[in-house]
């Protein structure tokens, strides 16, 4: 499949959709995830790319949904799956799925959708879905304490290429490696004649470095997982709950407990010594003037007690002043100063939880000389923030190389672990969707090749319309089956439009390769769907000769449609509109295709046509306190009765046939009674 055929795929669409690592398999089967990823991509535009590649794979011409109306039919039914979604994935990737007049692309959906309704759509499931989210691909790491090394071009754009994340330098000999050793805590050299070269610094001689990523920069996978962890942690949990089997590469245990070690920013979790060198370096400064004030707390207290040669009191002036602070220390309180010293070296060691080699640095922050007040020696602080920074780099360091190297192997695990947790709710959306209008798949009646013409339309028992807004189970199962074209008669009110409402939308699903809200469907293979609506008021000269020219055109190459018609009479005056359907029906039975009309003209119309045209009626029982009760299924080669009709005969009815008399002036008169009048009216509807 070439990209750029793809309808709506520009040469900056092609490129974006190159990048990615199989761009004609995510194409091919409507992976609006991956589609996505790409650069630039929303999902919205990722999911109208999938059709266009779902079209070209199967030839689609397109076009299916031919007027306005059955454009709306399916927005209608495709919302009811959609509401039926928990992931904005999965709204989206239902996008993807449209009628197709294709056998192929209706079969490829067809295997998709039987598997789906069997799905269990349990709430602990539909819960963990809530988490699921398509996983993203971080594009902002930049490692700045090490960098890359080499002494060839070429090698210095395959490494630009290879690890973005790392700055390259080109240098020429080991004392340009040297130079670059001073500037980065770590230098990985790339050309295999540095190897034995002595270097101050870390530098690392590591020519296989661009073949081992995950080695030099680990911040690459921790950062994928990290920006994707609690995606891959719900993606997790719907695999438990669901009868989901995870990719037999896929160690969820090990992968749950690599993501249990990371932080949200992709630094290592759960290490005692790397959260104590941490909190070490963070609390150095704090620490040691906490330590500092400890000791001159102690020391001031000292010199208050003191008695020696003058008072406390005065001695502490003194010694405040600068007074021979020195000499009076050594002389009159060294045990005092050392102990204040002590407490202070104690307090920094334990307070940092500093280790034997790092304690030892620690005291001589304070030093021997009596001093007051105790001070600092601040070059002993650096050392001791350059021995914990550097010891917390490289546990650091160790530890997201071990935790880069258990997740690296499983990325492409957690890629199919999200995606088939995606999937799972396309799935669920459809289960739900056939459960809650007790679907069942459609039976096709596939000609020889599918290509010969065919006397089936369709036949649909126990249907109810998926677009009617009453519950379903208020809803009346309708049976209707078609072949050719017929003429839909009825009362008002009675279900005619419902009618075509419910057969569009069976037509519609079947042909997108889903479930239909019936008990049973057979149909053919329809190239389109033309449905027109009921217009509202008479039409003008230009619209009614726009319309005409359609049914021309049906007229002459329409022999694979399926056309619904709601009341085209209402376009202009009834007796002229009652000569013009009769013409299409005649031009529509001619050319083979199916048709159903919807006319209260249907008597007229039959009378008119120079042939013997199917008439079906969606017939009233009866009025039952003013509320008509009818039978929505309509009966086939039935004339129904109009709604004025009923209404008489009730009246007819009710009234009884009696006569009666009134005196006018002392003579008797007898007077025709109603039910003579009710039964006149109704001689007119014979």
């Amino acid at each position: 499949m070439e990209i750029e055929e793809i309808p709506g795929v520009g040469a900056k669409t092609a490129e974006a959709l190159s990048a990615l690592e199989a761009p004609e398999r995510a194409l091919r089967s409507g992976d609006v995830a991956t589609i996505a990823s790409a650069p630039g991509i929303s999902q919205g535009r990722a999911a109208r790319i999938a059709r266009g590649a779902i079209r070209l794979k199967h030839d689609d011409p397109g076009g299916f949904l031919a007027t306005d109306r059955a454009r709306e039919i399916y927005r209608e039914v495709l919302a009811l799956l959609t509401e039926r979604t928990v992931t904005d994935y999965a709204a989206q990737r239902l996008e993807t799925l449209y009628p197709s007049p294709r056998r192929s692309r209706i079969e490829e959906v067809r295997a998709f959708a039987r598997e789906a309704i069997e799905r269990d759509p349990d709430p602990a499931v539909l819960e963990a879905l809530d988490g699921v989210e398509p996983l993203e691909t971080p594009g902002d790491i930049r490692v700045r304490e090490r960098c890359l090394a080499t002494t060839d071009a070429e090698r210095y754009n395959e490494a630009r290429e290879a690890i973005p994340e790392l700055s390259v330098e080109v240098v020429e000999d080991a004392k340009g490696l040297a130079e670059l050793a001073r500037g980065y805590a770590t230098v990985i050299a790339l050309d295999e004649s540095f190897a034995g070269v002595t270097v101050e610094g870390d530098v690392q001689v590591r020519p296989d470095a661009l073949e081992q990523p995950a080695e030099i920069v680990p911040e690459r996978p921790l950062a994928f997982f990290a920006r994707n962890r609690d995606r891959i942690r719900a993606a997790i949990e719907v695999h438990r709950v669901s009868s989901l089997e995870p990719d037999g590469d896929c160690d969820l245990a090990a992968l749950e407990d690599g993501l249990a070690r990371l932080e949200a920013d992709g630094t290592v979790a759960g290490d005692d010594e790397l959260d104590r060198l941490t909190t070490a370096v963070d609390d150095l400064d704090a620490a040691v003037s906490t330590a500092e004030s400890v000791a001159n707390d102690k020391l001031r207290a000292a010199i208050r007690e003191e008695d020696v040669t003058i008072e406390g009191s005065d001695l502490l002036s003194l010694v405040e002043r600068g007074a021979g602070v020195d000499s009076l220390l050594s002389r009159e309180l060294a045990d005092e100063y050392a102990g204040a010293v002590e407490t202070a070296r104690n307090h920094l060691i334990e307070a940092l939880a500093l280790d034997a080699g790092e304690a030892e640095i620690g005291r001589r922050i304070f030093g021997e000389e009596p001093t007051f007040p105790v001070d600092r020696d601040d070059d002993a602080v650096s050392r001791l923030r350059e021995e914990l920074t550097a010891a917390k780099d490289r546990r650091a360091g160790r530890l997201k190389r071990e935790l880069a190297a258990d997740l690296a192997d499983q990325r492409e695990a957690a890629k199919t672990l999200v995606r088939d947790a995606l999937e799972l709710d396309v799935e669920l959306a459809i289960a739900r969707f056939s459960t809650a209008y007790a679907c069942t798949m459609p039976t096709f009646v596939w000609t020889e090749e599918d290509a010969a013409p065919t006397e089936t339309g369709f036949s649909i028992e126990g249907g109810r319309s998926p677009v009617l807004e009453e519950p379903l189970e208020q809803i009346d199962p309708v049976d209707y089956d078609v072949e050719g074209v017929a003429l839909l008669s009825g009362v008002n009110s009675g279900g005619k439009t419902s009618t075509l409402d419910l057969v569009a939308s069976v037509v519609v699903l079947a042909h997108m390769g889903l479930p239909v809200p019936a008990e049973d469907v057979y149909l053919r293979r329809f190239d389109d769907l033309h449905y027109h609506a009921k217009s509202q008021g008479t039409l003008d000269a230009g619209a009614f000769e726009s319309t005409v020219r359609e049914f021309a055109d049906l007229a002459q190459g329409g022999s694979g449609s399926l056309v619904l018609v709601d009341e085209l009479e209402s376009i202009t005056e009834p007796g002229a509109s009652a000569k013009i359907i009769a013409g299409i029906l005649e031009a529509l039975a001619e050319n083979g295709a199916t048709a159903v009309f919807v006319s209260h003209l249907a008597d007229e119309i039959r009378e008119m046509a120079d042939y013997e045209v199917t008439v079906d009626g969606i017939e009233a029982v009866g009025l039952i306190e003013g509320e008509l009760e009818v039978n929505r299924s309509p009966v086939k080669n039935h004339l129904a009765r109009s709604t004025p009709e009923l209404i008489v005969e009730k009246l007819a009815t009710d009234a009884g046939a009696v006569e009666s008399t009134a005196t006018n002036g002392g003579r008797e008169t007898t007077t025709e009674s109603p039910p003579h009048f009710y039964e006149r009216l109704l001689e007119k509807f014979d």
